[in-house]
């Protein structure tokens, strides 16, 4: 159930910083976040589906990592990312 390819090229053409990128931090953050969106609603209906919260706990570790990653690296870069999808705020 992964994200439908035109949600993805919107995210990727809303998030590269050049035209080919597709694995910058900021790029997979964004399509992490989507995901975890899309699987959080998931589990409205399906509260019984642990293996897929197992999934959904990974890929909240994963954007962590690449949060912190990026608040390291490039702080202003952080800053803009979370302002545009809205996470910590």
């Amino acid at each position: 159930m992964a994200l439908a390819t035109d949600a993805k090229r919107q995210v990727l053409a809303t998030h590269q910083i050049h035209k080919t990128d597709t694995g910058s931090p900021e790029v997979q953050i964004a399509l992490l976040s989507g995901r975890i969106v899309q699987l959080t609603d998931h589990f409205k209906a399906h509260k019984k589906d642990h293996a897929s919260r197992r999934g959904l706990l990974m890929m909240v570790a994963r954007r962590r990592r690449l949060l912190t990653y990026l608040k390291n690296t490039s702080p202003e870069r952080y800053k803009s990312v979370l302002q545009k999808l809205g996470i910590r705020h």
